[in-house]
């Protein structure tokens, strides 16, 4: 495996793996995600600023991420400081073809690594409550679950912040 940054060329791939997750978080009554989010034009975006980040599988597309310093401002309802410089972990999925492979756990080291790279001091991620697996694997990265919110432009949905100081 090989954490990489995307390349505009990952794109089909990236959305494979999305129209692959998606129907398996919505039978889990994870509604997240749903045909029109995550899409091209937000990974497009993503590749363009060089805060997407892939795990690249002898040239098969393991799982992506984005990695950014964008907050909702919404983390504030969970107590997070949201003046304070973060990297965030947008966008984090996994192939179902290669879960359980420690992609999600070698992304989210990508994304500390980047935190230290750019002398950030604060690791954020949220999910949507129904997530239990992310929920379950925060901790055991040292994230600490910090509160649940509502996001304004996911109307509806209930959503778990977690933190982890460097």
């Amino acid at each position: 495996m090989q954490i990489r940054r995307a390349t505009l060329n990952d794109i089909p791939q990236i959305m494979q793996a999305v129209s692959e997750v998606v129907p398996l978080m919505q039978a889990a009554g994870n509604f997240q995600w749903d045909h029109t989010y995550p899409n091209p034009q937000v990974f497009t975006e993503d590749i363009g600023l060089r805060q997407l980040w892939v795990a690249d599988m002898d040239g098969d597309i393991g799982g992506v991420a984005a990695i950014t310093t964008e907050q909702y401002p919404e983390y504030a309802q969970a107590g997070l400081d949201i003046s304070q410089t973060a990297i965030v972990v947008h966008r984090l999925v996994v192939s179902p073809c290669y879960q359980g492979r420690g992609i999600a756990k070698a992304l989210l080291e990508e994304a500390e690594a980047e935190a230290n790279r750019r002398g950030i001091k604060f690791l954020r991620i949220d999910t949507n409550l129904q997530n239990k697996s992310a929920q379950a694997l925060f901790p055991k990265l040292g994230y600490v679950f910090a509160g649940e919110i509502g996001l304004e432009f996911r109307p509806g949905l209930r959503f778990v912040c977690f933190e982890k100081k460097l």
